[in-house]
């Protein structure tokens, strides 16, 4: 996998932070934000998705592991977002574990 490939991890992270910043009313990312609902709606989601890959994965359907799993990861950068934590911070967190 490439730099390039992850390229677009970066830029969903952006554009959920971007979100948080700059609130537009009909964004789902906005309404997974918000403050008044807490952390509590976002770990729902990223619980789902948890388990949805789970069952894909059981389920031995690439498509639909794929399709999860992309929904699990998105709801994770979320959940970074809603925390205050970066990628780079994940990033670095990998790098200790690799030595």
């Amino acid at each position: 996998m490439s730099d390039t490939d992850l390229s677009i991890l970066n830029e969903l992270f952006d554009v959920i932070l971007d979100r948080k910043n700059n609130p537009v009313e009909s964004s789902y990312v906005c309404s997974l934000l918000d403050h008044r609902k807490g952390i509590d709606k976002i770990l729902e989601k990223v619980g789902e998705e948890s388990i949805e890959t789970i069952l894909a994965v059981k389920g031995n359907k690439k498509e639909e592991i794929i399709y999860e799993s992309s929904d699990l990861l998105f709801h994770l950068l979320v959940m970074f977002v809603a925390e205050g934590i970066t990628l780079d911070e994940i990033a670095e967190e990998l790098r200790k574990r690799r030595k």
